[in-house]
């Protein structure tokens, strides 16, 4: 039996295409040719008037939180249930993270808890859109608005994805993406910020290139900065992949309704949920399930993997990670973000891979299905 891949790209000949002719023809005066197209299509498609090539999702997130002002004394808040490069980024600026809990439908930040983390120190928030699902919008920024706090939005996950027509990754100051080899896009690892403010783009233009303005004296330096940039492949990779991302996007979607078919009737057991007026494209395809099983995540994955099925946990809560035992802020969240923990603790993301067959699906439908129905209590 073949090894079932939790995650991985779909490369096609394009992809190929793309890459050779950047790795033979992108230097000297060519040099940034791909950076150039890479950039303005994806700002395009996302209807922003700025993008900004990374090396990760994580130095997007980095950048801008300094782009925005936001350093020692300022507090950040950010979704329990998340990876740590959320949050991380946050200590970087000499800030401090403060964890807040998640709705119980859509995953992401809830609203309520959001505003009931609010301090006289919080500066920016930074929601997730958690596996390809998206927040109520609305609800956060109208609490944002109120209290004259900043968005960063992390669409880490969420190419694609929308909410009320307007696209993820476009409701903040800033927007960031992920391109990890796991993503629906993939550029193997880099990241992409996006904004519609010239003031911040223009700033985190410098803090990428070590304090250099962009057109100004050659190595000529305003201030100690970053080195945070792509490479000329990962751009031309990462073009070929933006130029079929509807097909990448139907492919995810196709693969959620195949798991939705096999285990509809599985009871007291959950897939992701589309927020009315949104669109999820499913990054990971997740489930989770109530007490009535007994079986926790980490067991699940285990089994599984028995059956040469890969799987991932569901994002630990931030305040139980031995990154933050020694923080206070993790104290006080590991007492008040029960939905988070309650999720976490029975919940995993299924193969989502974006080379998945139907029969793929099925199989892993059936152990699934084999396994709770052996634990239900």
């Amino acid at each position: 039996m073949k090894r079932i891949p939790v995650a991985g790209p779909w490369i096609t000949q394009k992809e190929i295409d793309y890459v050779t002719d950047a790795v033979t023809n992108a230097w000297y005066e060519n040099a940034n040719v791909y950076h150039q197209r890479f950039e303005k299509a994806f700002a395009e498609y996302l209807g922003v008037r700025f993008a900004v090539a990374l090396p990760s999702c994580t130095s997007a997130i980095h950048l801008s939180l300094l782009a925005l002002g936001i350093g020692p004394g300022d507090e950040v808040i950010v979704p329990e249930a998340t990876w740590i490069a959320t949050a991380a980024p946050i200590s970087y600026v000499g800030a401090t993270p403060v964890f807040a809990d998640i709705d119980p439908l859509t995953w992401c930040l809830s609203p309520q808890a959001f505003e009931a983390c609010i301090s006289p120190r919080t500066k920016a928030v930074i929601p997730v859109d958690l596996y390809g699902g998206v927040p109520d919008w609305d609800a956060l920024r109208a609490v944002a608005k109120r209290h004259h706090i900043f968005i960063i939005e992390d669409a880490a996950e969420a190419i694609g994805s929308e909410y009320k027509g307007k696209k993820a990754g476009s409701f903040g100051e800033t927007g960031v993406f992920s391109f990890h080899g796991s993503k629906t896009l993939t550029t193997g690892e880099g990241g992409m910020l996006v904004t519609d403010r010239e003031d911040v783009y223009q700033r985190v233009l410098q803090l990428r290139d070590h304090g250099r303005r962009p057109g100004d004296t050659l190595f000529w330096n305003y201030e100690v900065a970053h080195k945070y940039k792509m490479s000329s492949m990962q751009a031309a990779l990462g073009l070929a992949q933006l130029e079929r991302i509807d097909e990448l996007l139907a492919r995810k979607i196709e693969i959620f309704q195949w798991y939705q078919e096999e285990l509809k009737d599985l009871e007291d057991v959950t897939l992701n949920y589309q927020l009315p007026g949104s669109k999820n494209t499913y990054w990971m395809v997740t489930i989770v399930w109530t007490p009535r099983y007994d079986l926790s995540k980490v067991q699940l994955i285990s089994l599984l993997k028995e059956r040469n099925i890969d799987c991932r946990p569901f994002f630990f809560p931030l305040s139980s990670l031995p990154a933050y035992e020694n923080s206070k802020e993790a104290l006080a969240a590991r007492q008040r973000n029960g939905t988070s923990y309650q999720i976490s603790e029975r919940s995993v993301n299924l193969p989502s891979a974006l080379n998945l067959s139907r029969e793929d699906v099925r199989y892993v439908c059936g152990i699934v299905r084999e396994l709770f129905a052996s634990r239900k209590q």
